[in-house]
């Protein structure tokens, strides 16, 4: 007998878009999952239309594979719901295989990875079926990067997951750390704005030169 999951578990789930998120920066995760901010510049405004469009296809079939885009997915062992881009079922009974769509080229990090592991574990508790691999698609290189569902993804994506499922209960927010080839290509920049508050000024010297600019001797 299959038992409806609890309902205050459905309610904790978090997006699972905040999975990557975090692994590529932990403060940009909490701007967008804790305090509901968000910046789009020309990167973000490019992968969002890609979505868009991969998303608006029709499902469509080819033999022995049914391809269907935009699907609803969640997992409770990761607690995390969302949407993946295309899953293709293959063959009777139908097996999924997750394909996420990102702009440029492959990353050094493994943000992508993780998302698309998160789908893939998904996809198990919703099918009942093993998932042992899936694929990345970048719209630079125009091809698929096959990806192992293996051991060591999944332990990386479920400490994310733990991680990120914390740090958006206790609703706290890091603090910056610059790093220039993150935080110069984050369009969330201005609103973190990590080189001004990762040292922020000290109360005395903010106090000398409001009283200098005022022009009142101390």
């Amino acid at each position: 007998m299959i038992h409806p999951p609890d309902p205050a578990t459905e309610d904790a789930l978090i997006p699972l878009s905040a999975l990557q998120h975090q692994l590529f920066c932990p403060r940009q995760c909490a701007l967008i999952h804790v305090e509901g901010l968000w910046a789009e510049d020309g990167a973000t405004a490019a992968g969002r239309v890609l979505h868009e469009r991969v998303d608006a296809g029709k499902p469509d079939r080819r033999p022995g594979v049914q391809v269907v885009r935009s699907m609803a997915i969640r997992s409770l062992v990761l607690g995390v719901n969302g949407k993946a881009d295309v899953v293709e079922l293959h063959g009777k009974p139908p097996r999924p295989y997750p394909v996420e769509y990102k702009k440029g080229r492959p990353k050094a990090h493994r943000a992508d990875e993780v998302q698309l592991c998160a789908q893939a574990i998904a996809l198990e508790e919703m099918f009942g079926l093993p998932v042992p691999e899936g694929a990345l698609f970048y719209g630079t290189t125009r091809r698929r990067s096959v990806v192992a569902i293996d051991a060591g993804l999944r332990a990386l994506t479920a400490r994310i997951a733990a991680e990120t499922r914390a740090m958006i209960a206790a609703g706290r927010t890091p603090p910056p750390v610059y790093d220039a080839a993150r935080c110069d290509r984050c369009s969330m920049i201005d609103l973190c704005q990590p080189r001004r508050l990762e040292r922020p000024p000290g109360v005395a010297a903010w106090l000398a030169r409001e009283i200098a600019a005022d022009g009142t001797p101390p």
